[in-house]
Formats: structure tokens, sequence, C-alpha cells
């Protein structure tokens, strides 16, 4: 990969498990890296970890947020969860005020926002970027709507100002601290265990994001998921394994189980990037 200019600086909005990875990554090649995070303690525990970090609460008032030293970044890395698992239904207010903001201030050339494969819920079969979405699921929508408000941010810009939207589609997470076994320990039926495994290891999304930082892309999607598409009961039966676990307890098959595929040739092609961990399967038993 080619390395960063020494001009460049990124800020990561949302400095948590895979934000802070991105920031140690960063920081060893010498880029310049503000964090933030909502929570004070956090953001003491990352200033305690040489991460240049401060509080960012959101939503906020629209004046206070463009006066965050934040948007004084040539990058931004959007890596704020939605939560709506917790009932929340702002995330894609929240990135359109960060958005604005970055327009508003104009300093920040790129925006990067961290989304999710779960974009892709309700369809099945094979899905890409190119995948035509269920709008009529709630949390589709809104991710759907937090991802446009970043892709805008090179739509209403000047072709000369060369500012880049960009929308990155993560699979689910494992790493560090994220094996999946604990979904074994944590006593969790295993349901839709026919369907292919959808997952992308840390530092494979930690990589896909430097090269995104890297490339002049003034407006795309990528997909970011590992070559890895075993059956989850396969996966989870050898995650057990791993850890000297019995396999998971599987719920009944039903006809109507989704077998939903998340593809992610082309963004390894059009980044030009190899995946650290392309087989999961074999890093489990690393």
């Amino acid at each position: 990969m080619n390395e960063f200019k020494s001009k460049d600086s990124v800020g990561i909005i949302g400095c948590g498990w895979l934000g802070k990875a991105l920031a140690q990554t960063l920081i060893k090649q010498n880029i310049t890296v503000l964090a933030t995070s909502s929570k004070q303690e956090n953001v003491d525990k990352l200033n305690q970890q040489s991460i240049n970090t401060q509080q960012l609460v959101l939503p906020t008032d629209a004046a206070i947020l463009a006066r965050h030293d934040v948007f004084t970044m040539q990058s931004l890395v959007i890596a704020i969860t939605p939560q709506l698992r917790q009932g929340r239904v702002d995330y894609a207010e929240k990135i359109a005020q960060l958005v604005n903001a970055a327009q508003q201030v104009g300093v920040v050339d790129r925006i990067i926002l961290l989304s999710s494969t779960a974009i892709y819920d309700g369809l099945d079969g094979d899905v890409d970027e190119d995948s035509v979405l269920n709008l009529t699921i709630e949390k589709v929508k809104i991710l759907n709507a937090a991802e446009q408000a970043v892709l805008s941010f090179s739509k209403h810009q000047p072709k000369s100002t060369a500012k880049q939207g960009i929308v990155l589609r993560l699979a689910g997470l494992v790493g560090p601290d994220r094996h999946p076994g604990k979904f074994i320990l944590a006593n969790k039926m295993l349901s839709n265990a026919r369907a292919p495994v959808n997952l992308i290891h840390q530092q494979d999304a930690v990589g896909l994001i430097e090269a995104l930082l890297e490339k002049t892309l003034l407006q795309a999607i990528f997909t970011g998921v590992s070559d890895t598409h075993v059956t989850k009961a396969e996966y989870y039966q050898v995650a057990a394994k791993s850890l000297g676990l019995k396999p998971p307890a599987v719920e009944q098959e039903n006809k109507n189980e989704v077998t939903k595929m998340v593809l992610g040739d082309k963004t390894q092609r059009a980044l030009g990037y190899q995946f650290m961990y392309p087989d999961l399967l074999a890093w489990l038993n690393t």
C-alpha cells in the first residue's frame, strides 16, 4: 500500500473496538489522528493509551458541532454504531449532522462511513453493492438514509474540490477479544444454521479503511467481507471445538430460512486489497 502523505490527518468518530485498532495503525504510520467517543470515561482511557481523543455526543446543536476539532481533520471515518437493537432510531440523523458540519466547515475532504451488511437484510442468495435493497424493513431504511447522507457529501460539492463520500459495508466483525466462541459461551441458540456466515477480521477491516483513505473515489459503496462462507452450523462447531466447548444448540430447520451470501469480490478488485485473513476457519484454529 502507498504511504499516507505527512499532511494527511484522520478523525475517527466513534473510537470503539474497531476505531481504536484503526487509530493505533495510523498513529504507527505517523498520521495525525483525532478520535472521539460519546463517553468521557472512554475519552480518558483512550488518551491514556496515547490516542488523542475528545468527547462528542450526538445528536447535538449544529452550531456547537461545527466548532468541534474533529472537523479540522482532512479525512473523517465515522464508526459510530446505529444502536438499533437498543431501540434508537436517530442513526441517520446523527450521520447527516456530521456531514452537514463537515460541509459547513469546509476542511474535510473525505468521509468514510462504516456501515453494515445488515443493510442487505430481507434479501436472499448472493448480494453485493449493486443489490436492490429491501427498504420496507425499518433497519434497512435507516441504514440506507445514513449512507445516502454520506454519499451526498460528494454530490453537493463543486467538482474542483474533489470531496469524497464513501460507504464501507462491513460484515460481522471478529478478531482480538471477539472470538465467535463467545456466542456459544452465552448459551445462545443457533438459528438459520444452514445460512452462510458473512464475517470479516478486524485487521482486514482496518486494511480496507486504509485502502479507502489512499484512493481518490468521488462516490462509492464498498463491501468488506472475507471469503469464508461455510454454514453457520459448521463455523460455530469449529469455533466451539477451538475453545474446547460443546457445539451450540441448533434451532429446528424451517423452510423460511434465509441463505444470504455477501460477496466482496468487487471491493477487493477495486481497491487491489488482499485479505490477511481470507480463511476464517483457519483463523479459529490459530
